[in-house]
């Protein structure tokens, strides 16, 4: 474990090889089964119901029965994550291909949108807990073991593969004395 700033990052962050590979994977990380979605923070609630209108024509209709069945998110203050169908998948997956996709990324690079996705998303397979500071880990899903094999032979570790992401959450400061303590450990 070492520090940055209010972060306390796990060892294994800054060494794990990891390159997404949407076509092995499919997008398993926006569908794991266990009913709760995405974490999101409290802000990024007011961002989803924003972008709702715009992004609801890319959802299937099973979505779209869900979430107005039960909400776009599930959860309280503090505790938000994104709704699911069945247990399962994010609502605000479309398919591409057969590959889960994000909707609002989808919005974000046509322009459609100014908010990306859920932080918690676009950092993946790092998860932040929050407990005065944030504490940084790995999370190593057998889903992703083609990122992890792609990264491995394509020489992209994690905190590259993730640097818009760790930017986007700590800044571009954070992010360069972050690299310069993963490269002394």
């Amino acid at each position: 474990m070492f520090v940055i700033g209010e972060a306390v990052i796990d060892d294994t962050v800054g060494h794990i090889s990891f390159c997404c590979d949407l076509r092995a994977c499919k997008g398993a990380c926006c569908c794991i089964s266990g009913g709760r979605g995405a974490p999101l923070e409290d802000e990024e609630v007011r961002e989803i119901e924003k972008a709702y209108p715009i992004v609801k024509h890319y959802l299937s209709e099973k979505s779209i029965q869900t979430i107005e069945t039960s909400g776009l998110v599930d959860g309280r203050p503090g505790d938000y994550a994104t709704a699911c169908v069945d247990q399962q998948e994010c609502v605000f997956v479309y398919l591409d291909e057969g590959i889960a996709k994000c909707s609002f990324e989808r919005a974000w690079q046509e322009g459609n949108i100014s908010w990306r996705k859920p932080v918690s998303c676009h950092l993946f397979p790092i998860r932040v807990h929050t407990m005065g500071r944030d504490f940084l880990r790995y999370v190593e899903i057998e889903e992703c073991a083609a990122g992890r094999k792609r990264g491995t032979a394509e020489n992209v570790k994690l905190i590259k593969f993730l640097k818009d992401p760790l930017i986007r959450r700590y800044g571009e400061a954070w992010y360069d004395e972050f690299l310069a303590a993963c490269s002394a450990t």
